[in-house]
């Protein structure tokens, strides 16, 4: 696996270089634009909810007014814990949401650019057959909505086990790597369908190479961190990177 995050992360550099050299940034701009403004949009949606709702998941359970019949200044402080693991497991809810519905509604322009680094890379031209197009584009939808839902039955569990004093502390970990392998793992499923592997195969293969999707998922959070600028290249990198990555993995040809 750690051979496999180490060409995850060298693709995002691979793909920089791959942007500047092929002048690529019409491909990288548009659809960056449309999902910083997006973004924008759910993170304020979020700040004016999250709180809102812990406040009356506490009330509602009964849960404050039992902490507040308490003195052990411990149990404050698991309390303080407690909700701060339970804001940021929202924050990656309402992240992954938005995140899935960008991806299908993003899926015709991903796989185009997907195939189109495809073609720069291998030096040949793949002729544009509206019906494999489409069928792209629809396999793209498929495998967002397919690891959404999963990914959701995770979150909501890890959700419940993060209320668990102590044993809830390392859930945003295990939340955040299941939340990058999920992205990458739509990232790196456009080559795979290019390559005409079966949708059980392109999970079988990912599966397989876990460090790959992980990878992809990792550097594609750490951009948003960069406000503006990092929310702009975030997406289209990610793609471009997913197939840069799968280049040296010869054996799925």
């Amino acid at each position: 696996m750690l051979k496999d995050l180490i060409i995850a992360f060298a693709s995002y550099i691979k793909a920089h270089q791959f942007i500047v050299k092929h002048k690529l940034w019409k491909w990288v701009l548009i659809p960056g634009i449309i999902y910083t403004v997006l973004f924008f949009v759910v993170i304020n949606l979020f700040s004016s909810t999250a709180s809102d709702f812990i406040v009356w998941m506490t009330l509602k359970s009964g849960l404050k007014v039992w902490m507040d019949s308490l003195t052990n200044s411990f149990a404050g402080f698991l309390f303080v814990v407690g909700s701060t693991l339970v804001w940021f497991m929202i924050l990656l809810f309402y992240f992954s949401l938005f995140k899935y519905l960008f991806l299908i509604v993003g899926a015709p322009l991903f796989a185009y650019l997907s195939e189109k680094t495809a073609a720069i890379l291998e030096g040949k031209e793949f002729p544009f057959v509206f019906k494999d197009f489409a069928h792209q584009a629809l396999r793209g939808m498929y495998i967002a909505v397919r690891n959404g839902l999963w990914q959701t039955v995770y979150l909501l569990t890890i959700l419940i086990i993060c209320l668990i004093p102590i044993v809830g502390w390392f859930t945003p970990f295990m939340a955040l790597l299941i939340e990058c392998y999920y992205l990458g793992f739509s990232m790196l499923d456009y080559s795979m369908e290019r390559k005409n592997k079966t949708a059980q195969e392109s999970i079988y293969f990912i599966g397989s190479n876990k460090g790959l999707a992980i990878g992809n998922g990792i550097i594609f959070y750490m951009l948003h961190m960069i406000p503006i600028i990092g929310w702009l290249f975030a997406p289209c990198y990610a793609v471009i990177a997913a197939t840069l990555s799968l280049d040296p993995k010869k054996q799925i040809d």
